[in-house]
């Protein structure tokens, strides 16, 4: 492991990333990244409570509010820029392929598994009054 990956396994820590995650930003071993805090007392447990509490993206402070889940991001903005740069951690599991009624194309949805039309456009040409309609 380099000094610039330890350095790197620090910082993550103190942000409250998880072994796995660091793990794989830095393509090494969860395990390794473990073995690693373990020794120089970046477990949970040992780190500052401050320090866990910052967004993911900026490192600014975030207010957790009780019993609600725990904030990683600080706003929105942070969120969807940490998310674009970050697309290959989507776990995409409910991803439909469909054939839209309407034009007969075929297409995907994410989390719906009932969907008959490709757009609105579709729906609305089919359902009232496209070439397909009889009235």
């Amino acid at each position: 492991m380099t000094d610039e990956q330890k350095e790197k396994i620090i910082c993550f820590r103190r942000r409250g990333i998880g072994y796995a995650d660091i793990g794989r930003e830095l393509g090494i071993s969860k395990d390794t990244v473990k073995s690693f805090c373990r020794r120089n007392g970046l477990t949970i447990s040992e780190v500052k409570t401050d320090d866990l509490d910052r967004c993911r993206e900026c490192g600014n402070p975030i207010v957790q509010q009780e019993k609600s889940k725990k904030r990683i991001f600080c706003c929105k903005a942070c969120r969807e820029k940490w998310w674009t740069e970050h697309a290959d951690r989507i776990c995409r599991k409910a991803v439909y392929t469909f054939t839209c009624a309407g034009c007969g194309k075929t297409f995907t949805a994410y989390g719906n598994s009932s969907r008959k039309y490709c757009s609105h456009a579709c729906y609305v040409r089919d359902r009232f009054g496209g070439s397909n309609a009889d009235e």
